[in-house]
């Protein structure tokens, strides 16, 4: 028979186990209020997990031609948001995880969907149809699919 200690430290596996087994699709929700605002006016503000610290670089320095539109921001705005981009990156810290896996050292990507995990997953599970429909209208439009990307939780489940 299981003593009270060792039920604990089994549901403590569990539990901390299924967390860590959905990492990669759970992310943490962006703090940094200018972030959500000026990124989030134009465009779900996605979670700086999702791309390399190269990446977040080259789209801040280059906000004057922002996908084909002039996002430019003034410079204290632009650093902020930069820094706050970087230092949270999927190549910034322990974390980098299955965005990270085929990104080559020398490759900036400058779009979420380019990067091999992203495709792989969506691939797999998206019928080539659906990115026409109009409820969806982009790749990049992750609400879609994931009602609560914009809290970090892209869970398929």
């Amino acid at each position: 028979m299981l003593n009270k200690k060792t039920l604990l430290l089994a549901a403590t596996f569990i539990i901390v186990g299924n967390s860590f087994a959905h990492a990669d699709e759970r992310f943490p929700s962006i703090k940094d209020e200018t972030v959500k605002k000026e990124c989030g006016d134009c465009h779900m503000a996605f979670q700086p997990q999702m791309l390399p610290q190269r990446s977040w670089v080259k789209i801040m320095d280059t906000l004057g031609d922002h996908f084909g539109e002039d996002a430019s921001l003034d410079k204290a705005t632009a650093e902020g948001i930069k820094n706050y981009l970087v230092e949270n990156a999927s190549d910034a810290g322990w974390w980098s995880g299955k965005f990270m896996r085929g990104v080559r050292d020398d490759w900036v990507p400058l779009r979420i969907t380019e990067i091999p995990y992203w495709v792989r997953e969506h691939n797999e599970e998206v019928p080539n149809y659906a990115w026409s429909d109009p409820k969806v209208k982009s790749k990049a439009n992750c609400a879609a699919c994931h009602p609560r990307a914009d809290m970090g939780n892209y869970d398929d489940d």
